[in-house]
């Protein structure tokens, strides 16, 4: 660990700067003209630079994996603005440690290059043929995999997916295009890539694999059959709290001397669970600290039900309540009270041991890191796209506990919440701005559950068969009723006593 370093003028982060960094900045020990490209990542945000980059520029720390370097790639057009700042960096990227007691800083170089971001994908695609790419990864977060409502499958529905399978030379989405470099692989002769998805789905790599073999099969059948015999999809877990990058984050890496614009900060904790199901190789990330298993199943259940479901428990009532932050949420008494007892008593039940760890001793640990004061993650951030989240974290349990006749009084009440955040209104007034891709849709279904819930159950799409439950349906009408009435604190309050 070390102190914030003072700096006058920040040194502007490049290859040929590294060496004038302070003293106090770790930086790659590798010759990094010397790496070439195995790996393609679309979706550059701070999970990944702070998480799965960071594994591999551990081991080429160590003198490994120099040839599994890491080329960036974005098919949002907005990921433009990513590429720009990062290819002026040569691709750095800074690293802050945020410990509750100190920081430690860190200067990592996995990533060579960021490939044009273009409406027809012409240069990822390009790029995929190549045989050195051996795995393409994605974080593209849980409501990016166009999975249809209802059933799971894919979205045919969705006009991207229409443009996709209508025009599979020049595809919208990451799918199309992995698609369209898979084809030009089979073709070549030159064998499949792995497909590996990094984002907080529950089985994520048996949703990539249905989502990318049910798109190739609508235009060519026995790509599809090729695809699924012969490429790999395996499942991984996840996990390290990492904010969003604002002005205070820019200050604090200027703080250390470093000119970084876009920077990232981070917990200091972080797990990686990965199937050992590769098609073309891959790094061995197991050397410095992922877990490689056949049970992934079980650590991101854990994860996923207590850390990530968790988070909703938290940011919906901090949102009504104008608490900025999940660690502010965790300060909050009565916020934090409700966490607990909704994490011990219904949400720990539906969650298996893995080993080392039991679930109750996991919401300790989660306890401690959401209470980080040092991690400025936000309660918009934690909220945003909750249509995904709630369907994706938060249901699977309440059915699970429905099925084994166990308490869900809690867990409706966080579903309460967050029908009452999405009315748009904070209770002391102010507006919530638009924060899902579906906010008008829940916005009026919100609005109309004030006078008769069942229109947020039936109208949002959002719990299938168990909306009709009378278990779930009650405790539900009766928390939203509380809330709207008594306000979120009370209804808290309620509930915890």
């Amino acid at each position: 660990m070390s102190t914030q370093a003072k700096s006058a003028a920040p040194v502007a982060l490049c290859d040929a700067t590294l060496d004038q960094l302070p003293a106090t900045v770790a930086r790659p020990t590798y010759d990094r003209a010397a790496l070439t490209p195995g790996i393609v990542h679309v979706g550059l945000g701070n999970f990944h630079r702070a998480h799965q980059a960071w594994y591999l520029h551990r081991l080429m720390q160590d003198g490994r994996a120099q040839d599994w370097a890491i080329i960036g790639a974005g098919v949002r057009a907005g990921d433009a603005v990513m590429r720009e700042k990062l290819l002026a960096q040569d691709c750095l990227t800074t690293l802050i440690e945020l410990d509750p007691k100190n920081s430690a800083v860190e200067v990592t170089g996995a990533m060579i290059d960021f490939l044009p971001v273009e409406e027809d994908n012409r240069a990822l695609i390009a790029c995929m043929t190549d045989p050195r790419i051996r795995i393409v990864a994605l974080t593209v977060t849980e409501g990016g995999y166009f999975i249809a409502p209802g059933d799971g499958g894919l979205d045919f529905d969705h006009p991207d997916i229409r443009h996709d399978i209508a025009r599979p030379e020049a595809p919208s989405t990451v799918f199309g295009a992995i698609v369209a470099g898979l084809k030009a692989r089979r073709n070549a002769g030159s064998g499949p890539f792995t497909v590996q998805s990094c984002d907080n789905l529950q089985g994520n790599g048996d949703i990539t694999r249905s989502v990318v073999v049910s798109l190739a099969r609508a235009t060519d059948p026995d790509l599809a059959d090729w695809i699924d015999k012969q490429g790999a999809f395996p499942n991984s877990m996840v996990d390290c709290i990492v904010p969003a990058t604002g002005a205070k984050e820019l200050e604090m890496v200027r703080g250390f001397g470093i000119g970084d614009a876009v920077p990232v900060t981070h917990e200091n904790f972080r797990q990686w669970v990965i199937e050992d199901r590769f098609c073309a190789g891959r790094p061995d990330w197991d050397l410095v600290g992922a877990t490689f298993t056949n049970d992934v199943h079980a650590y991101e259940a854990m994860k996923i039900r207590i850390l990530n479901a968790g988070h909703q428990v938290l940011a919906n009532a901090g949102e009504l309540l104008s608490i900025d932050t999940i660690a502010g949420c965790m300060a909050d008494a009565d916020i934090a009270a409700f966490f607990d007892k909704v994490q011990r008593t219904e949400i720990a039940p539906q969650v298996g041991a893995v080993p080392g760890m039991m679930p109750l001793s996991y919401v300790d640990l989660i306890t401690d890191r959401f209470a980080n004061p040092r991690i400025h993650d936000t309660t918009r951030r934690v909220a945003f796209d909750g249509l995904s989240r709630h369907r994706g974290f938060v249901h699977p349990i309440i059915r699970d506990a429905l099925a084994a006749g166990q308490s869900i009084t809690g867990l409706a009440l966080v579903e309460a919440l967050w029908a009452r955040m999405c009315a748009g209104t904070r209770e002391d007034g102010s507006i919530i701005v638009e924060n899902d891709p579906a906010w008008a849709r829940l916005q009026s279904a919100a609005l109309a559950a004030k006078a008769d819930p069942d229109v947020w159950l039936k109208g949002t799409e959002a719990y299938g068969a168990f909306a009709a439950d009378p278990r779930f349906r009650d405790a539900f009408v009766n928390s939203l009723s509380q809330v709207w009435q008594n306000g979120t604190r009370a209804t808290l309050q309620s509930y915890v006593a």
